[in-house]
């Protein structure tokens, strides 16, 4: 069964400079994922982006990611 680390781990590996926090249950995930990358990017390229990240995890191994995604700056602004 896929668990938040291993998400976590194949985002952080495939997506430079990016940092996860996410929670699940096994079937079902929550995201936040800040990336530099990001920038300039619409959110659903952000998403294919994650996407791309996870490969072929998403149609087999991965059920339900819900998934919010930020630039670093972005991120700062929201703890602020």
């Amino acid at each position: 069964m896929v668990t938040p680390e291993n998400i976590k781990v194949w985002i952080e590996e495939n997506l430079a400079n990016s940092t996860v926090e996410i929670d699940g249950d096994g079937h079902h995930f929550n995201a936040v994922i800040v990336c530099p990358d990001f920038a300039g990017k619409n959110r659903i390229q952000q998403h294919q982006m994650v996407y791309g990240a996870l490969g072929d995890r998403m149609k087999a191994e991965i059920h339900a990611l819900s998934m919010k995604t930020l630039t670093p700056e972005q991120r700062d602004q929201s703890e602020a």
